[in-house]
């Protein structure tokens, strides 16, 4: 009995912003590699997650949330987003079933179009509205290709819910049945590519949005200057919060501390399992008003400019 062939390849996760990329990666994976918060545009990383199993490996690469946006950050998002669909073998294209078509849909689908790869339309939320709004993305994908969606045969339409695990499985499945055979490209332990410096920023981030909600939306970034032992196998890690005003420094530090001490607290137990060992986290945040302009601060953040 020939012996069964294993699958590998990669997949895309694109879509706009706060539709449940970063939520369904985790899900997926059983560990949270991806920033999730209910903040838009949280994700600024292809993050690469990692599944194998006995079918095989799967490698799904969560992308910036597709925007209009202007500075130099945004279009490197944006960029980052379309040019993740040129090397995958399949492109989710994550939707919120609870909201409505938009022209950042529209945007989205434009250049999804004419992209060569299988497209599985991941329709998320699906719990929430029932499908209320699902004909409207059939409507718009048919306006677009000018032909009906039963003409479609590179794409398929797929209801779930990434917070309930609803279908998920069975979207594995499906993925499964249209990467092609070939050896894995990543050890079988392993769950992401994301380095670790990066990781630490987008969780100390992840608590800053958690807590800072829309008072702060994207004007934070977080720097890892340094991560040195100490004593006792103790990681010290110092980080830096930039920000682009006096007043949202105020709002991070809080009064008297108490703000930044809360993000310090819960940011150092997510790094702790993050890199298995005890951390001292050393937290402080600087004015830079024009941060998301900068090249070599977007550069120190891991952004690469090189082919911009």
């Amino acid at each position: 009995m020939p012996k069964k062939q294993l699958k590998c390849g990669f997949v895309a996760i694109v879509g706009r912003p706060n539709v449940g990329k970063s939520t369904l990666i985790n899900s997926i994976l059983g560990e949270k590699i991806s920033i999730v918060s209910d903040v838009p545009q949280t994700t600024r990383h292809q993050i690469r997650g990692i599944l194998t199993e006995e079918r095989g490996q799967i490698i799904f690469i969560d992308t910036p949330g597709i925007h209009a946006g202007k500075d130099k950050l945004d279009k490197y998002m944006n960029r980052a987003s379309f040019s993740s669909i040129d090397s995958v073998d399949v492109v989710l294209h994550m939707a919120d079933a609870s909201e409505n078509t938009g022209i950042e849909e529209r945007h989205v689908i434009s250049r999804l179009n004419k992209c060569g790869k299988p497209i599985i339309v991941g329709l998320n939320k699906i719990d929430i509205t029932k499908g209320k709004f699902v004909p409207e993305y059939i409507k718009l994908w048919e306006e677009i290709r000018g032909v009906p969606m039963t003409d479609m045969t590179d794409l398929v339409l797929f209801p779930l819910s990434a917070l309930k695990g609803t279908n998920v499985k069975k979207l594995l499945d499906l993925i499964f049945e249209k990467l092609p055979e070939g050896p894995f490209h990543y050890p079988v332990d392993a769950i992401t590519d994301l380095p670790k410096r990066m990781a630490m920023s987008d969780l100390i981030r992840e608590k800053l949005f958690k807590l800072m909600r829309e008072e702060i939306p994207h004007s934070i970034a977080v720097l890892i200057d340094s991560v040195k032992p100490k004593k006792g196998k103790v990681l010290h890690i110092k980080a830096t919060i930039l920000v682009e005003r006096d007043s949202q420094k105020e709002i991070v530090i809080g009064k008297a501390g108490a703000i930044l001490k809360q993000v310090g607290t819960e940011a150092r137990q997510d790094l702790e399992e993050l890199v298995d060992s005890k951390v001292f986290l050393e937290l402080y945040v600087k004015i830079a008003s024009k941060w998301r302009e900068d090249y070599s601060t977007l550069e120190d953040m891991g952004f690469v400019f090189s082919d911009m």
